[in-house]
């Protein structure tokens, strides 16, 4: 098996044309990329707007609940099905597969969003609007950068659930490196199929590798408790000698 798996991958047959790896890792982060686009766009705003006006709380937490308990492979057959009668084009595989991406990306987006607001601190909420703040100008300059770090956590679940989930999303047909793991599967090539879930799991990681260096560069440091990290008991002291000529000086 183990040398089965080494010649599929030393095979240059595997790495050309449109079934090679490269093209079959494209396919898999375009169709991964678009389904956590469009659930980005559904997910954020709205886990924003619970999180911000506490109106939904409850109905967020039940659609969460409920878009999870959802069996993926199920609910792929199930759109196949509906939409696989009502489209002509070759879209007829894809729309399918990304709806149900999209399905299962939402829940932890959405979570991690209005989870992120709610747990602002109520005292730089309530200094926000002391100094004047609207109720946009808070969520926008306050509530969702302090939440950045959340949203993102749930952006990156997202993706790696989709990755996963748009593996199995090869039995209606798609491309991706599901492909490989279906096909062999269709003439018992078992080094194919382990080497397709090993293409898999490299690229969940590479992704959450990319995603987690993204998301160190864009959130603050004080948000994560680097900058507290980095301190030394020197640059502690200094920090808490300039407090005090502040406090002094006032």
């Amino acid at each position: 098996m183990i040398e089965g798996i080494f010649r599929w991958f030393a095979d240059p047959d595997n790495w050309s044309g449109s079934a090679g790896i490269p093209m079959r890792v494209l396919e898999h982060l375009e169709y991964s990329v678009v389904a956590l686009l469009i659930a980005a766009l559904i997910g954020i705003p709205l886990g924003l707007f619970i999180g911000h006006t506490g109106k939904g709380t409850f109905f967020a937490a039940g659609l969460a609940n409920a878009l999870r308990s959802l069996p993926s492979l199920g609910l792929l057959v199930l759109m196949a099905l509906i939409l696989g009668s009502r489209i002509s084009s070759d879209l007829v595989y894809v729309i399918p597969s990304i709806v149900v991406l999209v399905v299962l990306a939402v829940p932890p987006i959405l979570a991690s969003t209005y989870a992120g607001v709610q747990g602002v601190d109520p005292a730089a909420r309530d200094a926000a609007y002391g100094m004047g703040m609207t109720g946009w100008d808070v969520l926008r300059r306050v509530e969702a950068p302090c939440a950045l770090p959340l949203i993102l956590s749930g952006v990156r679940s997202a993706m790696l659930q989709i990755i996963a989930t748009a593996t199995i999303a090869a039995i209606t047909s798609l491309g991706g490196l599901g492909r490989y793991i279906v096909d062999g599967q269709a003439v018992r090539d078992y080094s194919q199929m382990v080497a397709g879930s090993i293409l898999v799991a490299l690229l969940a990681i590479v992704v959450e590798a990319v995603l987690a260096g993204v998301q160190r560069l864009v959130v603050p440091a004080g948000l994560t408790g680097r900058d507290r990290q980095r301190r030394t008991p020197d640059t502690e002291r200094a920090a808490t000698a300039r407090d005090q000529e502040l406090v002094s000086a006032r």
